[in-house]
Order: structure tokens, then C-alpha cells, then sequence
């Protein structure tokens, strides 16, 4: 019988979703499931979006550009420059979700066997993208002791070598809700223009900062035209994740011809969710306002409700929608596992995301979980309730 490859047996498996396979067994059980192993928020995508598609007069569903419809990038160069990032449609190629422009970053910048750093706990398919490519991740790694705020400046030379090429960030972080501050993005500034490096920044979860915290762009960094590429997507921001739209943003000039040829290999990204995405652009000022709300509201819920369980620590996210716990347990997948497959509180039980798959390094994260506030409140006490009854037995 012939081999898979050997990419193919090191992808890992996803942290997010390896466990769907024990939650459909408990909803055949009978047992009700409250997801917060994955960011799917419960937030209605906008009507007007919705409505775009379903009032298009279409009577052919054609290949878009390469690069996405004119028409939207002019519309998301107006949303940028809202949000102070200063960038024409020329440097803008639409993706197929945010994923695709992750993959388009690393082919288009690096070489097999090049670097990339990342602080870790990283969203687990950074990885996943670094090894098709046949790219090494270096993590340095961040500590929930201190919020898993950037690591030192001396920790990221120790990590550069010769085949260094990039740094990746999310900001605000999934997984660790960590919001970049404008001192630590200077500091990677100092590294990336030191070191002569690309700054991958992910910037999925822009509209979710809280504590009157403010979103800071890798693109608004003065001196790094030709380093930063944004990497970006309307599923969050939108609670729109199947429409698969995302972007790849530089102002390098080199960089969008190189993305270019990728774009043109996979031919066009959605037709009908570009739709979606111009309508989105144009949704009301207070959408936001109304959805940050409901995101700080639970966040402070989901956050209270953890720090007030025997043994469990959880910083306070600045951003995005997810939290990381430590949990007074050896082993999160294996707890992960048992509260699906034997544990159910009136009727129901918790799925949660192992935080050991969004690290890098061997052993660590054993003990902690990630959890993602996109259900209602009712729902995250509920769920709440399941994991503090749910540890106590575990622990007993």
C-alpha cells in the first residue's frame, strides 16, 4: 500500500475539533452540549448582509478577479481607513477565509526550511499552515502568570537564527484574549527592522477590545511598509464564519505580486460572500457597538464564574472572545474527554478546546483549557455550572 506523505503524518490534529467525535456521541446520549471549544459566536449574522445574497440578481455564478472583486476591495479600503490603517484596493487581495491568507503569507515569503516565531499558545493552525509549507515554527513561549503578555525582547533574539524570516502575532490573541499593547508592538517593530523580518499580523478579532483598551494595526506601524501583512477575515467580525472570506493586506509591492500567483493558482475567492462582505461594510456605526457590548458582558460572566472555582486561575482577556484557564487537573484532554464521554449535570455537559494544542512545545499546557464566550449568558452559566460540579468529581 502505498505512504501518505510525510507533511501529511506531521499535520497535527486540531485541538478545536479532535474531540467532535466524543460530543456526538453525548448529544445520541441524550446529553445537551455547551460548546465553548470553538469561536462560534450565537450572534445572528446581520440581516442586510444576509439579504445582499439573497437579493442578488445573479444568472450566472461566475468566477470573481484572482484578487476579489474590485468593488469590495474599494470597500474595505474605506473600512481600513476607518480604522486608521491608510491602504488603497491595489494592496488588498481577498481570500478564501482568513486561513487562506495565513497560507499566503508563509508561500509567499518563506522557503522550506525557513523560521517563523511565534509566541506561544498560538492558534493551533498556524502550524498547520508552517508545516505544508515546510516551514519551522520556533515558539517562545508566554506565561499565564502574567496574562501571557509578550515575551521579552532578549527572548526573541535568543530564538533568531540564520533561517529566521518572520514573526507571526494575533492581536488581539486567540487563543489567550491577550490584547498587544503599543509599547510591545513597538518592540517587535525593533526586531522585525533589526533583524530584516516580516510581521505576520492576524487581525481577526479588531472590534473586541474592552476595558477601553484600543486596537493598534501592524499597517499603522511608522517604517514597516515593506514588513507588516495583515491577515484578516469578516467571520468573526460579522459572526459570519462559513461565508469563507478573509484578506491579505500589505503595502509590499513585491509581496502582493508574490501572494498574486497563489491567489491565481486557486483561481477566485467566494463569489456570493463578497456580496456579504460589501454589505457588511456598510452595516450601521452602533453594530458594533452593540455586539462589543454583549461580548464584554460575557466575557465578565465567563471570567467571574471561573475565578470563583476552587483551584482555577484565568486572567482577564483584553480582546477577542476567548479566555485560557488553569484548572487544579494533570491533564485537560483527558478531563476534556471524560466530561463528554461520562459526565453529564442536569442533562448537560461542557465541551472545552486542551490548551496543549496550541502550544508548540512538548508538555506545555497540560493543564489548562481554552474556552470561547460565543454563547449567551444564560448558556455560559449553564456551562458554568457543569464544569464546577464537573471538576469536583473529576478531582474526587
Amino acid at each position: 500500500m502505498p505512504s501518505i506523505s510525510i507533511r501529511g503524518g506531521q499535520m497535527p490534529p486540531s485541538p478545536i475539533r479532535k474531540l467532535n467525535p466524543f460530543a456526538d456521541a453525548a448529544k445520541k446520549r441524550g446529553t445537551k452540549v455547551y460548546h465553548l471549544n470553538i469561536g462560534q459566536p450565537d450572534i445572528e449574522t446581520p440581516k442586510a448582509v444576509m439579504d445582499a445574497v439573497r437579493n442578488a440578481n445573479i444568472k450566472v455564478l461566475a468566477y470573481s478577479p484572482s484578487a476579489g472583486y474590485e468593488s469590495y476591495r474599494k470597500k474595505l479600503s474605506l473600512y481600513y481607513k476607518r480604522n486608521n490603517i491608510n491602504v488603497t484596493p491595489s494592496n488588498i487581495i481577498v481570500t478564501t477565509g482568513g486561513s487562506e491568507a495565513i497560507s499566503f503569507a508563509i508561500m509567499a515569503c518563506m522557503d522550506p526550511g525557513d523560521e517563523i516565531i511565534i509566541p506561544e499558545p498560538f492558534y493551533a493552525n498556524y502550524n498547520g499552515f508552517a508545516i505544508s509549507a515546510g516551514v519551522k515554527v520556533v515558539p517562545i513561549p508566554s506565561s499565564i502568570d502574567n496574562g501571557f503578555a509578550l515575551p521579552e525582547i532578549h527572548e526573541f533574539e535568543k530564538a533568531i537564527t540564520s533561517r529566521t524570516k518572520a514573526i507571526m502575532i494575533c492581536n488581539p490573541n486567540n487563543p489567550t484574549g491577550y490584547l498587544y499593547s503599543a509599547e510591545e508592538l513597538e518592540i517587535l517593530k525593533e526586531i522585525c527592522l533589526k533583524y530584516d523580518l516580516f510581521l505576520f499580523s492576524d487581525e481577526a478579532y479588531r472590534e473586541f477590545c474592552y476595558d477601553g483598551k484600543k486596537h493598534i494595526s501592524a499597517l499603522t506601524l511608522t517604517g514597516m511598509e515593506n514588513h507588516a501583512i495583515l491577515l484578516d477575515t469578516i467571520s468573526k467580525r460579522y459572526s459570519a464564519c462559513g461565508g469563507r472570506i478573509g484578506a491579505f493586506v500589505t503595502k509590499n509591492a513585491k509581496v502582493i505580486k508574490a501572494a498574486m500567483k497563489f491567489a491565481q493558482a486557486r483561481l477566485s475567492p467566494p463569489s456570493l460572500a463578497q456580496i456579504m462582505g460589501e454589505a457588511a461594510v456598510d452595516l450601521p456605526a452602533d453594530y458594533f457597538s452593540k455586539v462589543h457590548a454583549e461580548y464584554t458582558a460575557r466575557r465578565d460572566l465567563l471570567v467571574k464564574r471561573l475565578q470563583a472555582m476552587e483551584g482555577v486561575e484565568c486572567p482577564v482577556p483584553g480582546g477577542a472572545f476567548y479566555a485560557i484557564a488553569r484548572l487544579p487537573i494533570k491533564d485537560s484532554e483527558k478531563f476534556c474527554k471524560w466530561l463528554l464521554e461520562h459526565f453529564s449535570h442536569e442533562g448537560a455537559t461542557v465541551m472545552l478546546a486542551p490548551a496543549a494544542g496550541f502550544y508548540a512545545t512538548p508538555g506545555q499546557g497540560r493543564d489548562e483549557v481554552r474556552l470561547a464566550y460565543v454563547l449567551n449568558e444564560d448558556d455560559i452559566n449553564k456551562a458554568m455550572d457543569c464544569l464546577e460540579v464537573g471538576l469536583k468529581e473529576y478531582r474526587n
